[in-house]
């Protein structure tokens, strides 16, 4: 598999668009992937209402170059997202407007998508989902681009190209698989089918601007400049996990990758661009949603899961002085155990909590940390 990786220390117009066409053709153009006049969908990181300069989205300036790109190749684009929450046009064109997406549909020939349907689709290369429920959005087009966003992330630690894929799942949908399969291996198997049964034929991430630390929507931006590219969601991950200072048995979605034989080693990349070791921010603040012991499943005596969870998890905490009382993590809570108090804060319950991080997540004030036990911190954990 090849992967790109070029510098670009701004977002410019003219930089962006020069280091996308540049990554392109270092992996041989879009003539191997894409045929002219075929519809394509840009799928990008659009999580939340988020504004372009808070790093939580992909940035709007990198998918107007791209658009740009695939429509002088004579590619039709599609630009689509289901965000958390309702699948709905007034949440989903809230969203577009303000992460920068109608502007780019003002400004190019792209449209954002408009159908708001959802769809059952085979998997027989899944491991465990072998039927799906996607956003009907992926049977208006004939190819997929994947347009990710480097972050870290609260449960999964890393979200990249693979789980970017998720957002192609109906937004009430994702609450139902977070409820479902709260163990972070078969989730990140979850995630690595859809991303199979999406099938995304290029992948590009914006590692301009990153996020580290409380990802994917609280965390402080962070200067990685890079543009990475790749035929290939896995091997990307691989690349950017990397540049960062992740393992592969730091990350659920690169374990799973590679104990199911779909990355291997780093060196197995072809890369092109400049050196990885020109990108290597190893200080990249990141936080591991979960102590590598199983506790909850394991064959421990009660008391002793008991004492574990309490000292070892980490969990989502409540920062009332930022809790505005807005109840977006009371409707995202997959499992229901948040409540808003009389004096309009956000109350966990936290033995029913299955450590999703969906309140964190998506919740618009940053008022929600993920707090991480002194003994975890002291093992390094």
């Amino acid at each position: 598999m090849k992967c790109s990786l070029l510098p670009c220390n701004s977002y410019d117009y003219d930089k962006v668009y020069t280091a996308l066409a540049q990554s392109i053709q270092n992996l041989g153009g879009f003539e191997p992937y894409i045929a002219p006049g075929e519809r394509v969908l840009l799928k990008p990181n659009l999580l939340m209402k988020k504004r372009p300069e808070e790093a939580a989205t992909t940035h709007p300036v990198f998918l107007k170059a791209l658009a740009n790109l695939l429509l002088e190749y004579g590619a039709k684009v599609v630009i689509g997202e289901s965000p958390g929450g309702p699948f709905t046009p007034a949440l989903i064109n809230g969203v577009y407007k303000a992460t920068g997406m109608t502007a780019i549909a003002e400004e190019t020939d792209a449209i954002l998508n408009a159908n708001f349907n959802s769809c059952q689709k085979e998997n027989p290369q899944g491991l465990i989902m072998k039927r799906l429920t996607l956003a009907d959005m992926v049977n208006d087009v004939d190819k997929v681009i994947c347009v990710a966003k480097l972050k870290t992330h609260a449960m999964m630690t890393f979200t990249g190209a693979v789980k970017n894929m998720f957002g192609l799942v109906p937004g009430i949908i994702k609450a139902e698989y977070h409820l479902n399969i709260p163990d972070y291996e078969n989730f990140a198997d979850m995630l690595i089918d859809v991303c199979l049964c999406a099938n995304p034929v290029l992948s590009f991430m914006d590692g301009i601007v990153g996020m580290e630390g409380n990802g994917p929507s609280a965390g402080t931006p962070a200067n990685t400049h890079v543009v990475l590219a790749s035929n290939s969601p896995y091997h990307l991950d691989q690349a950017a996990c990397h540049i960062i200072g992740l393992s592969v048995k730091d990350v659920p979605i690169l374990k799973r990758l590679h104990e199911r034989g779909i990355i291997g080693e780093l060196n197995d990349i072809e890369f092109t661009g400049e050196p990885i070791e020109h990108f290597i921010m190893p200080s990249y603040q990141v936080i591991r949603g979960r102590s590598p012991l199983s506790i909850r499943d394991s064959n421990l005596p009660e008391f002793v899961k008991k004492l574990a969870l309490k000292h070892l998890q980490t969990r989502p905490v409540v920062y009332d002085n930022d809790c505005t009382g807005c109840a977006v993590c009371k409707e995202a809570c997959p499992v229901k155990i948040i409540e808003i108090s009389a004096n309009r804060k956000a109350v966990i319950t936290y033995p029913k909590c299955i450590r999703c991080y969906c309140c964190q997540e998506l919740c618009p004030q940053k008022a929600i940390k993920i707090h991480k036990p002194w003994m975890v911190q002291w093992l390094r954990l």
